[in-house]
């Protein structure tokens, strides 16, 4: 099986002024979707404080039915911040940390951003990321993206006895965009829907009632019952 071969398109609003017809000395700002593809490694590397286009796809050359190429969007729910200026002496060290996200043709001898022995002498790191950037071709290659995620936590009296996770999340999603044809969720088998006067251990109206019956990789859970905290709190 041949490497599959993508472009990154990029996806963001612009206005443009826009005359109003039955008002000629008015004007309005019209939004529009703007469209590009980056070519360059250097075109898609996105430091810290940069402004990210809102749609960021992998796309490819097929298409679904609807003729739009099918891809995979990246989207970023959290930054990591800032961690070290650039003139420090030790900054080459984790300057995969330079960007929110950045987009590099694959290569083999380019498989891990850092190293652990960046850290033994952070002055000559083993692995320098800001050397994977230079400049070459990502349309219709085989590409990675390097996708810092983070957040600053600075611990507080809420934090006790544990700290909450709302909030506190961090990551990105890899959604499919115009990849499938319709929502793929409206095919999913355990979807089920029953009327509350329906007896919902029937499998008539619940499927999913008998799967222990029809599929025999399906644990037998006995029913749960709850009975308070009677039995394990001496008042």
């Amino acid at each position: 099986m041949g490497r599959i071969h993508n472009s990154i398109m990029t996806q963001d609003m612009k206005f443009d002024p826009f005359n109003i017809p039955w008002e000629p000395e008015a004007k309005i700002q019209r939004p529009k979707v703007v469209r590009s593809v980056l070519e360059t490694e250097n075109q898609a590397a996105f430091e810290l404080h940069s402004k990210v286009p809102r749609y960021i796809h992998f796309s490819s050359n097929a298409t679904n039915k609807w003729g739009h190429p099918r891809s995979y969007r990246v989207q970023i729910v959290s930054f990591a911040g800032d961690y070290l200026p650039e003139e420090s002496p030790v900054e080459k060290a984790m300057g995969w940390a330079r960007y929110k996200l950045s987009v590099t043709k694959r290569k083999d001898e380019e498989g891990e951003s850092s190293s652990i022995y960046n850290q033994n002498d952070p002055w000559n790191p083993t692995v320098t990321f800001s050397d994977f950037i230079n400049n070459e071709d990502i349309q219709n290659q085989d590409l990675v993206a390097w996708i810092t995620v983070g957040f600053l936590h600075i611990p507080h009296s809420e934090d006790l006895p544990n700290t909450a996770t709302t909030g506190n999340a961090v990551g990105f999603f890899l959604r499919p965009y115009n990849y499938f044809d319709i929502d793929p969720s409206v095919n999913s088998p355990d979807g089920v829907f029953f009327h509350s006067k329906q007896n919902y251990e029937s499998c008539e109206s619940n499927p999913i009632a008998c799967l222990p019956e029809t599929a025999s990789c399906a644990p037998k859970m006995p029913p749960f019952t709850y009975k308070g905290f009677k039995n394990l709190v001496n008042l």
